[in-house]
């Protein structure tokens, strides 16, 4: 029985000679599916930003306290800056994790090697928390 297509060639088959999606297809899936993502946070950070700079520009023209303005700014500049320490720190530890898991000749993703990586970024976030509480 001829294929539905009435070709003589299934129309399933790849460039490659294979049944399924070439590496070029998959590539090309794999960009169509981050573009929008990474174009969606885009966006979310930068309407994050413009309404941080509105409430902090409304803060200082309502003619509040000097005072209550200063702690504030000061309260955003040491969240800005702790939060740079975490991600510092937490991208060092996955590194490590990462480091680890190819030192060990591991090839698969298996659950020792995501048990390392996860392992490391916990190990991340406590030794940020140990600095923070250190730095305060």
């Amino acid at each position: 029985m001829p294929p539905a297509t009435a070709r003589r060639i299934p129309v399933s088959l790849a460039p490659n000679g294979q049944r399924g999606r070439s590496q070029h297809e998959d590539f090309l899936m794999d960009t169509a599916t981050l573009v929008p993502i990474a174009l969606f946070v885009s966006i979310a950070w930068s309407i994050k930003a413009v309404v941080d700079s509105r409430v902090r520009k409304q803060l200082v023209s309502s003619n509040g306290s000097p005072d209550l303005v200063r702690s504030i700014l000061e309260g955003d500049e040491a969240n800005r800056r702790l939060s740079s320490l975490r991600w510092g720190i937490t991208l060092v530890a996955l590194a490590l994790g990462f480091g680890i898991v190819e030192a060990a000749g591991w090839r698969d993703v298996t659950p020792g090697a995501i048990a390392v990586l996860v392992g490391a970024l916990g190990l991340g976030n406590l030794a940020f928390f140990a600095a923070s509480r250190k730095l305060r």
